[in-house]
């Protein structure tokens, strides 16, 4: 009976688990699947062109949108925080292609280029880092992307309205009955999205580039022609000067390198669709901040304009806001153009949940649980979580979780400066991709039980550097002036911080699988098969009795 059981129990785990390669013993079940291999020749189908039209899709969002509008309520004028979103973006571009080149010349996603740095089971942290907060940004973007629903009913019938529809919700959850029906419908109307694979997806970032911006210059284009002009914010100077303008604009630069933290980290999981590296270099570089500083510009304006077409008001800074004015005092021609403007932004709010959301969660996810979870499942599991955590409970204007989420992203730059400094400065880009999916303790990847302590130090050092600063962006809790200084520089601080860590560690202390002179073998990868080979399943293969043997220069050659 009891064999019986076991068969029947044996029978479902199989039922369930995902397509993987055959041959791969227990240990690597847990380290790979289809998903997390190397992308083979035939799936690496992203050219130059499909990443402009990723980053120009992506640019064209909602936080993009009012980017500027801390930085003009701080102090700035309008032309000088512009300024610090080119800086901002131009910089992010820079570290985005600095992590996407691993993507792109091993094909190999976030999760694995992590193994080579924090090790086979260390990596798993870091993963699992980015997975939570995945999950977590992917309800709030699909809150906001019910609002753009909630604009759409409303332009046609105007009866869909949170004021008149009976609300189920308390005053002080967040939300209303009419508001909770359309992120609702956001949320499932989405899914459909998360089923495509990644390497096919690029379709919808290209359909995006091209709709998204025509709508987003015809609000610019409305709005200027509403009000008459362009309105007073970019005829405002900067209302401070000296010392505190420059902490203000030092402040701007870096909230643009923040807000791209996440993908800065990530980027691999797409980079590594790439045909060649280069498809991934200079259509990124230059794209992410000619498109992020044209949506900012055009939000500078829009917000301006809208001084003019509500006399007496403050800016309206949030655009969906704005369009629900104009379905408040214009007739039927005015309420179809909200509808388009509305449908544009929510295709906007897609793309982007599914860029920096999505398929991160799915890839991480798989990574945590390979044989049962793919990107497609994970991705699945983050919907899911997103609407569980009901994400507008988050967005009330008492709660502070918004500002951790952007404050904790910066926490993001001491894995991204491990991550660089391995492959940069210790590896010198060669990487070898088999015993990245190699679970013995032989393998150069293994260190010690699977963990890499000089990462973890460095991480962790740079964590420190910005905890403090942290702690009092967050609580607003009086911390030394000196620990404001230096997290008001809170991406670079933890980046260069844990990189010179990590670097200096594995100087004292030397790994394995590295190379004297800049190595990237990526072009020999075609299709890798990860079981092990006759020779090293045999029965006399001791590990313990050849845990932490030095590796041979052979061993440090690509084969």
């Amino acid at each position: 009976m009891e064999r019986l059981h076991d068969s029947k129990l044996s029978a479902w785990v199989d039922r369930v688990a995902v397509d993987n390669e055959e041959g791969l013993t227990t240990a690597q079940l847990m380290l790979t699947n289809n998903d997390l291999k190397p992308v083979e020749p035939e799936r690496r189908q992203w050219g130059a062109w499909n990443y402009v039209g990723f980053w120009i899709a992506d640019s064209f969002n909602i936080n993009t949108w009012m980017i500027s509008s801390s930085m003009i309520v701080n102090g700035l004028s309008w032309w000088q925080s512009w300024i610090c979103v080119w800086i901002g973006y131009a910089i992010a571009g820079c570290f985005i292609c600095m992590t996407g080149r691993i993507g792109a010349m091993y094909h190999i996603g976030f999760p694995i280029v992590n193994r080579s740095s924090f090790g086979i089971w260390g990596c798993l942290w870091p993963v699992f880092n980015r997975a939570a907060m995945a999950c977590i940004w992917y309800g709030v973007q699909s809150y906001i992307g019910g609002h753009c629903v909630y604009l759409m009913i409303r332009s046609i019938w105007l009866s869909w309205d949170r004021n008149t529809i009976p609300n189920t919700f308390s005053a002080d959850s967040g939300t209303t009955t009419a508001d909770y029906i359309s992120f609702f419908l956001f949320w499932l109307l989405s899914l459909p999205a998360i089923w495509f694979p990644v390497h096919k997806i690029r379709h919808l970032f290209t359909v995006k580039a091209y709709f998204v911006p025509c709508a987003g210059i015809a609000y610019l284009i409305w709005a200027l022609v509403r009000a008459g002009g362009p309105g007073p914010i970019v005829r405002q100077g900067a209302t401070i000067e000296g010392t505190d303008l420059a902490w203000q604009f030092i402040k701007g630069v870096m909230s643009s390198i923040a807000n791209f933290a996440t993908l800065i980290v990530n980027d691999p999981d797409f980079s590594r669709f790439a045909g060649k590296p280069r498809d991934a270099l200079w259509s990124q570089l230059f794209t992410i901040p000619i498109g992020f500083a044209i949506t900012s510009l055009i939000g500078i304006l829009v917000s301006s304009s809208s001084v003019i077409i509500y006399p007496g008001s403050e800016p309206i800074w949030d655009p969906l806001d704005l369009l629900e004015r104009f379905i408040d005092d214009g007739g039927s021609g005015q309420r179809f153009g909200v509808f388009v403007i509305a449908l544009a932004f929510a295709l906007a709010q897609l793309g982007t949940n599914i860029a920096a959301n999505s398929v991160s969660a799915g890839t991480d996810m798989t990574a945590l649980l390979p044989r049962f979870i793919n990107i497609r499942r994970g991705g699945y599991v983050c919907a899911a979580i997103g609407l569980a955590m009901c994400p507008y409970t988050l967005l009330t204007s008492a709660n502070q979780f918004t500002t951790y989420l952007s404050s904790y992203s910066v926490f993001l730059s001491s894995i991204a400066g491990v991550m660089c400094s391995d492959y940069y400065l210790v590896r010198k880009g060669y990487l070898e991709i088999r015993e990245l999916y190699d679970a013995r303790k032989t393998g150069p990847y293994y260190f010690t039980f699977g963990f890499h302590w000089r990462a973890y130090a460095a991480y962790i050092s740079g964590i420190l550097i910005n905890v403090v600063g942290f702690a009092g962006a967050v609580n607003g809790g009086n911390v030394p002036i000196g620990a404001t200084y230096i997290y008001n520089f809170n991406f670079f601080c933890g980046f260069i911080i844990s990189a010179g860590m990590y670097w200096t560690l594995c100087k004292l202390f030397p790994i394995p699988a590295c190379s004297d002179t800049w190595m990237e073998v990526g072009d020999q990868i075609d299709e890798v098969r990860l079981a092990y080979d006759e020779s090293s399943q045999q029965e006399e293969f001791d590990e313990e009795a050849v845990l932490g043997t030095k590796y041979d220069k052979d061993h440090q050659k690509p084969t």
